[in-house]
């Protein structure tokens, strides 16, 4: 454990020291002079100082540390290897545990934002590969990592995980409920689009109308994006730049499909993988599950000079294909084949941050520079 600054060049701000001295040293007594009779007629004679003289001196002392607390904020202080190495037992929905068995580590169900083992255990969909190498990148490599799982895992990758540590990888009876089987093909997509997007609108309305197996008296809803969101039976085309709006990632997890412009973004945690290319094999989609959802970004604007694709005749089936794929890869399997690997890179740990814990003292400091001052005030008022 050590203590660092990220900033350490703000410590110039340390020359502001000379300020309260200054002050302290010029400032005039605030004494007010009273005549006395007895003395009048005695000649005055100014008296030297021999030496500095520091009035006030414990209300000097608290404002030269809260000026060099302040410096030392603004260096950002932090301490490194402050992270915790108690053992870690991370378990998986499905596997049967008792947490008696454990009582020196820390329990925690392997899932989105790791809860405690005491809260309800997690359902869903569950990215295994992904939560296991997040661990292993925030634990310190002090700590003891321990791994609970039930006999076949849901949710795993195609290749072992390889880590930068030793896993005791424990198998318990159990199983990890099994994900619905992926829905046939949509019939019909529904496009979403603001004014800048209308354009490229046109073409999936082409897209739409190709889809329809039986043609219908009704076109496929096609409106701005303030209409309601349609049912999961229908794809959904969100033509829209910048972040997806809270009510569109919640209508995928719950296992929509949805399909995104080239200029739309999901969390920064969302994780794409290249599904669709060209002839030339550049790509043209990349797609990611959202809980029980599936989304699809197009890489290059919906416009015939960056995709001319557009304008074949076999796009609509092009575009099936990718926002349904005909196999997904299987993500079950036996826990003993899927112990993890060690050889990966360990990760650098982040440091504490001391900040928080520096403005608290700088507060407290603060009412008591305050309080000094005004009985300071009171003892020289007339």
């Amino acid at each position: 454990m050590g203590f660092g600054l990220l900033f350490p060049a703000a410590l110039a701000a340390l020359a502001a020291l000379i300020v309260p001295l200054v002050i302290h040293i010029a400032r005039r007594s605030e004494q007010l002079p009273t005549d006395f009779a007895a003395l009048r007629w005695l000649r005055q004679k100014p008296r030297r100082r021999s030496r500095l003289r520091f009035d006030e001196w414990p209300l000097l002392l608290v404002r030269l540390l809260l000026l060099a607390l302040l410096a030392l904020l603004l260096a950002r202080p932090v301490l490194w290897g402050a992270a915790d190495d108690r053992p870690y037992v991370a378990v998986l929905p499905g596997a049967q545990v008792d947490p008696a068995a454990y009582p020196a580590a820390r329990l925690h169900w392997l899932a989105p934002g790791f809860p405690n083992i005491d809260a309800p255990e997690p359902h869903g969909r569950i990215p295994v590969a992904s939560l296991i190498r997040q661990l292993d990148a925030d634990l310190p490599q002090s700590a003891a990592l321990t791994i609970v799982t039930p006999r076949i895992i849901t949710g795993a990758d195609a290749d072992r995980i390889r880590l930068s540590r030793s896993v005791k990888w424990e198998i318990q009876p159990g199983a990890m409920p099994q994900r619905s089987s992926s829905k046939p093909p949509g019939r019909s997509l529904s496009v979403r689009h603001d004014e800048a997007h209308r354009d490229g609108a046109r073409y999936l309305r082409a897209v739409a109308d190709a889809w329809q197996l039986e043609k219908q008296k009704d076109a496929p809803p096609s409106a701005d994006l303030t209409d309601p969101l349609p049912d999961h039976r229908q794809s959904l085309a969100w033509l829209a730049a910048g972040s997806v709006s809270q009510a569109v990632r919640d209508w995928v997890s719950q296992g929509g499909t949805l399909l995104l412009p080239s200029d739309a973004q999901l969390s920064e945690s969302t994780r794409f993988v290249t599904v669709w290319r060209d002839e030339d094999g550049l790509p043209l989609g990349e797609a990611a599950r959202l809980d029980q959802g599936y989304v699809l970004r197009l890489t290059r604007p919906l416009r015939p000079d960056a995709m001319p694709l557009l304008l074949d005749a076999d796009f609509p089936l092009h575009l099936r294909t990718a926002l349904y794929p005909a196999s997904p890869p299987p993500d079950r399997v036996a826990a003993r084949d899927y112990a993890p690997m060690t050889g990966a890179r360990a990760y650098d740990l982040p440091p504490q941050p001391l900040a928080p814990w520096l403005a608290l003292i700088i507060a407290l400091l603060f009412g008591v520079e305050r309080w000094l001052a005004s009985r300071r005030s009171r003892s020289i008022a007339p």
